[in-house]
């Protein structure tokens, strides 16, 4: 039997991004969208297949997640570059991150004050990431976004000066491909910047949130850092079609070996990327709510680098087995439904399935990464995680905050 990595939301913690999760079984397309994918300069594709670990000696497989392959270069330049394989799709964070293990090229530093910038993130799961900003050109199928800031995530950049309000908080951390189960993360949430204005202003003296560190031979202070110089969302920075992602997964019945879809850029920039009939639920205080089993969720979210459908509910028996212990196993799969409400007052019905996680990873699906019934307690009543099951059989839009799209700007979700 395969190692399972178990991954619940990777959306940031610290930033106040959001607070914190469908038809499922056979899916269905749920907006009725007129996308229709193919080989265009502004598709992507993206396989679930267990990710990086799953063929190493590890024999660790990253079940329900989302990847693909993003090309960096030395700014300014087209053929110093180098093609990263196995990145998490997730539109639950914000900004390109990559392990320096999987980097082999040297990217500028970003400075302040000439002393390199330095990042400590830390996700809902406890778990955080630590290390420098540097620059890079971002290319993804035809689209190109220059001089982008990202996360290049390395413990032993000033290992000494990790922050310790971050790592003596009792989670991981998870710079390494076994832990982090992915060469990198492309976050292409709703924000531009992973921290936006906490992280550039300052009150009465003190910093609104501590992310971003000034690193000399002094160690690392906390500093504010300017927008511009903050990690970025790279589909905002795109030249064209920068105002949001969809991402098109097959629907999955039960379980598959794998399951192959697109990431398209753009809504409603060129012919293959329209909203058609899709829903749009705009966002309050970047989340949605959700009401299930007669319970208010207001910090709900919609997020491609959670594996599972994340939710409280006492009623559904939890695993117990080591491996799976933080999935639900009830006895037989069961058919439940939610309701999704926007800000706008768009409101939906969703079904989806839990199943039992202890099975879904044993016998004849042992060796299979696509599940639509995967699912699991949240730490929180008030939010519901629709993680990567809801993605099967739907075209789920991600608009980014300020754009312009056809429904008006974002931020929202639509499917």
């Amino acid at each position: 039997m395969r190692k399972v990595i178990i991954r619940g939301s990777l959306i940031l913690a610290v930033f106040g991004m959001w607070v914190l999760f469908t038809e499922c079984g056979g899916g269905g397309s749920g907006g009725g969208s007129n996308t229709k994918v193919s080989s265009a300069e502004n598709v992507q594709p993206i396989v679930v297949n267990g990710g990086p670990t799953a063929d190493s000696s590890s024999g660790n497989t990253y079940p329900n997640a989302a990847f693909t392959s993003v090309t960096v270069c030395v700014p300014g330049t087209t053929s110093n570059c180098q093609t990263i394989d196995g990145v998490l799709v997730d539109t639950g964070s914000v900004g390109l991150m990559l392990l320096s293990s999987a980097l082999t090229l040297s990217l500028p530093p970003q400075t302040i004050d000439g002393n390199p910038l330095a990042e400590s993130v830390q996700f809902v799961d406890g778990s955080y990431v630590w290390g420098p900003i540097q620059i890079a050109d971002v290319k993804m199928a035809g689209e190109s976004a220059s001089s982008v800031p990202i996360h290049v995530l390395d413990h032993d950049f000033y290992p000494n000066n990790i922050p310790t309000d971050i790592s003596s908080g009792g989670g991981p951390e998870i710079d390494d491909l076994q832990s982090l189960g992915a060469n990198g993360i492309l976050g292409v949430g709703q924000l531009q910047q992973d921290c936006g204005n906490s992280c550039a202003q300052s009150s009465g003296g003190a910093l609104l949130s501590t992310v971003y560190y000034e690193c000399s031979s002094a160690g690392c202070r906390p500093v504010s850092v300017a927008l511009s110089q903050q990690v970025q969302n790279p589909v905002a920075l795109f030249p064209k079609d920068n105002n949001g992602v969809i991402i098109t997964l097959p629907a999955v019945s039960n379980a598959a070996p794998t399951a192959k879809g697109s990431l398209v850029f753009g809504i409603g920039t060129q012919s293959n990327n329209g909203l058609g009939s899709a829903a749009v639920y705009t966002l309050n205080q970047n989340s949605i709510t959700t009401i299930y089993n007669n319970q208010t969720m207001p910090y709900s979210f919609i997020d491609s680098g959670s594996n599972g459908y994340f939710f409280l509910d006492n009623t559904i028996h939890q695993c117990t087995q080591g491996y799976v212990s933080d999935y639900y196993c009830p006895s037989e799969t069961l058919i439940l439904s939610a309701t999704n409400q926007g800000a706008n007052g768009t409101s939906g019905t969703v079904r989806f399935s839990v199943g039992n996680a202890a099975m879904m990873f044993s016998g004849s699906t042992s060796n299979y990464d696509a599940f639509s019934a995967l699912a699991g307690p949240s730490s929180s009543a008030e939010g519901f995680d629709w993680g990567l099951p809801f993605f099967y059989g739907r075209t789920v839009y991600t608009a980014i905050e300020g754009k312009d799209t056809p429904a008006g700007p974002g931020p929202y979700w639509a499917y």
